[in-house]
């Protein structure tokens, strides 16, 4: 029997309406943010769920807080499973970022696994942190079910590097939508099925 891993984007923040980079930015969900994670806890309340994990900024431990209360679960934070910080880019338009920063900008969007923005952190930090994290709650709860609250680019980055894709293209070629539901199939700690991916029917149209 596999360890079977629900993992969760967390539900919109302003900032995702508006585009800009979050990262480390602790903001909380907006008003459709909490609509779309209330949207996903009934879906998931069938659901015999063994333990609930989350990165600890305020976004992500309120969307764990919701799914984890129709099983009588509280969330335990996991620091590894933060978003990627952007340095000096946090809390900027997209737009903003690409104009104003023309240069750091291009060179990240080649190669984002390496290249990190001036006071930030690259792809390769953040897996760095993200892929132990969840390969120990994996072997803590071997042939269990949990469910893990994170970000859009550490999800991405998880995923990709699961799945043995191209690093450098984790962005372009992966999405990741507020409150989506990703479910993989643990077979051991490296050995990873994609069994459902970036699932937004909880909500969509709604």
């Amino acid at each position: 029997m596999p360890t079977r891993i629900y993992l969760v984007r967390h539900g919109a923040t302003d900032l995702t309406a508006d585009d800009r980079f979050a990262g480390s930015f602790d903001v909380p969900l907006s008003d459709e943010g909490r609509r779309q994670v209330a949207c996903l806890a009934e879906r998931l309340k069938p659901k015999k769920l063994d333990a609930v994990y989350a990165s600890p900024l305020r976004r992500t431990m309120e969307t764990a807080r919701t799914l984890a209360l129709p099983h009588g679960l509280e969330p335990t934070a996991e620091p590894g499973l933060r978003e990627i910080d952007y340095g000096h880019w946090e809390g900027l338009p997209r737009a903003e970022v690409a104009g104003t920063f023309q240069a750091e900008y291009a060179i990240w969007q080649e190669d984002p696994f390496v290249i990190a923005p001036l006071g930030g952190e690259s792809g390769v930090n953040v897996l760095n942190r993200a892929l132990p994290a969840m390969r120990a709650i994996v072997e803590r709860h071997c042939h269990g079910t949990v469910l893990l609250v994170s970000h859009k680019g550490t999800n991405r980055l998880l995923i990709s590097s699961l799945l043995g894709f191209d690093m450098r293209g984790y962005r372009d070629r992966l999405d990741q939508s507020p409150a989506a539901l990703n479910i993989l199939d643990f077979m051991s700690e490296v050995r990873a099925r994609l069994r459902l991916f970036n699932d937004i029917s909880h909500y969509a149209g709604g």
